[in-house]
């Protein structure tokens, strides 16, 4: 079976932006979709968010899954790929994520290290990197690092903001259109 986890980023939540509309829409597709609560998203622990992600690997390691990270949650995302073997993970769609040191002092035990992008890219047959050529909080330039270091697709959305629901996004058609691409 096909499954999809979706990982919110700093001082996010599962039900906020389009996380909730990529859901249904997966839904309608007969493909199960889950955001995932991450643990103390105000002040967040990159073990903890890892340990989460893992745990829903290992109790569905029969099923095809595809991940999909949401600022913060991209690089959550690539600790774990970076961390775990014997992964089934299909496919990943990054979100407007940082992957170098920003200021905030919240979030530095996610970025203090840099990604191994050959081991990364490894554990997983897809990615795709989703940006907004004006972000405010990750300029464009981290997804450009993304999506060469993983050889992925690079959508970048037009005045897109940190495409989350501050930015007026409760759909992100980019997404879905990526993962069933990924799907096929």
């Amino acid at each position: 079976m096909k499954k999809v986890f979706i990982i919110h980023g700093y001082q996010g939540s599962p039900n906020g932006g389009w996380r909730p509309w990529l859901m249904r829409e997966l839904e309608k597709q007969d493909i199960y979709a889950c955001a995932l609560p991450m643990p103390t998203p105000e002040l967040p622990v990159l073990s903890e968010w890892i340990e989460e992600i893992q745990r829903q690997a290992d109790r569905n390691k029969e099923d095809e899954l595809y991940l999909v990270g949401h600022s913060l949650g991209v690089p959550a995302i690539l600790h774990f790929l970076s961390d775990y073997y014997d992964l089934n993970v299909k496919g990943v769609v990054l979100v407007s994520g940082p992957v170098e040191k920003t200021e905030n002092k919240n979030i530095e035990n996610f970025l203090s290290t840099l990604f191994d992008y050959q081991n990364i890219k490894s554990k997983a047959k897809h990615f795709t990197v989703i940006h907004g050529d004006n972000d405010p909080n990750v300029p464009l330039h981290h997804a450009e690092i993304l999506s060469k270091g993983l050889e992925g697709k690079l959508t970048v959305v037009k005045n897109g903001g940190h495409l989350n629901g501050s930015s007026g996004y409760t759909e992100l058609s980019e997404c879905l259109d990526a993962l069933l691409e990924m799907m096929i």
